[in-house]
């Protein structure tokens, strides 16, 4: 599906990170953008951005946790053409064992990695239906494809969305309406700085093994370096290339644990729960994902 120079591209969660990067990204390829983010006044840096390099980008106000500020935003944006790209980027995470999670958390964090993506959908999607073209993009996560403890709310989140994906791109194939899921493993973004409310860590905790681990799979995630414009060069070539695809891991750490957790057989994952020495549940780890942990 090739972009052209008129098309509209929404991006939410733009303010940092991915959103930032892709509504860049976008709009150097001929998108005109509209970069949705819930407090504006965070938007110097991509205007600032944009402006220098003489890109079509307008920053709108919009909280996708928000019917009220999302059909608003929508309505801004249709007056200036028909939307034919949507990414659902906006999300926020947590790293607490469920039993130390309030539910309040769990539905916060619903309401903006699924709800906000369903809500923006259902703006776009009518009008793409209609016109039979448009592509709606969801940022997953590695966390998508395998769940993962001491992170549930986020990681349930991410499933509920890539299930939404690949059901929806069913749904509207015979429309010529693509759906893509982008699952990036650990990237150098803030979405841990605006997660702190909901991440513990408890060194007496009787699940402190487990927060540990989550922990170094991240540390191992962070020395990759792999940075936010490698997600919104993923995007874009979901976007434009005429072979499509539903699923695309982005980082040597998505793709590791996206095919070493199809290799293995459910009980082999639940047993890296098991109270296992440092040594036995590192080389178990590389040997499923080719992560190496330290």
């Amino acid at each position: 599906m090739e972009s052209d120079e008129s098309s509209i591209a929404v991006v939410t969660g733009t303010s940092t990170g991915i959103g930032f990067a892709t509504a860049l990204e976008l709009a150097r390829h001929g998108h005109k953008v509209f970069a949705g983010m819930r407090d504006t006044n965070k938007a110097q840096a991509l205007a600032t951005a944009s402006e220098q390099e003489g890109l079509d980008v307008t920053i709108v106000a919009l909280d996708v946790t928000s019917a009220v500020s999302t059909d608003a935003a929508f309505a801004r944006i249709r007056r200036a053409g028909p939307v034919n790209v949507l990414v659902n980027n906006a999300g926020i995470g947590g790293a607490t064992p469920l039993e130390l999670t309030p539910e309040d958390e769990h539905r916060a964090i619903f309401e903006t990695n699924y709800f906000g993506a369903v809500r923006c959908i259902q703006a776009v999607l009518p009008e793409m239906r209609e016109r039979c073209r448009g592509t709606i993009v969801n940022v997953t996560s590695m966390e998508g494809l395998v769940a993962m403890p001491n992170q549930i709310p986020y990681s349930a989140t991410k499933w509920a969305l890539e299930c939404l994906g690949e059901a929806l791109a069913h749904e509207v194939f015979r429309f010529n309406v693509r759906v893509v899921n982008v699952e990036p493993g650990v990237i150098m973004t803030q979405i841990f700085d605006n997660s702190t409310a909901a991440t513990r860590y408890d060194r007496e905790s009787p699940y402190q093994p487990i927060m540990r681990r989550n922990g170094k799979m991240f540390k191992a995630g962070f020395e990759a370096n792999v940075q936010p414009e490698r997600v919104a060069e993923t995007i874009l070539a979901a976007i434009s290339s005429p072979e499509y695809r539903l699923r695309w891991p982005v980082g040597e750490d998505a793709e590791g644990m996206f095919n070493g957790r199809r290799a293995i057989d459910d009980e082999k994952w639940i047993e890296m729960g098991a109270d296992l020495s440092d040594e036995d549940y590192n080389r178990r780890y590389e040997e499923y994902f080719g992560v190496r942990l330290s």
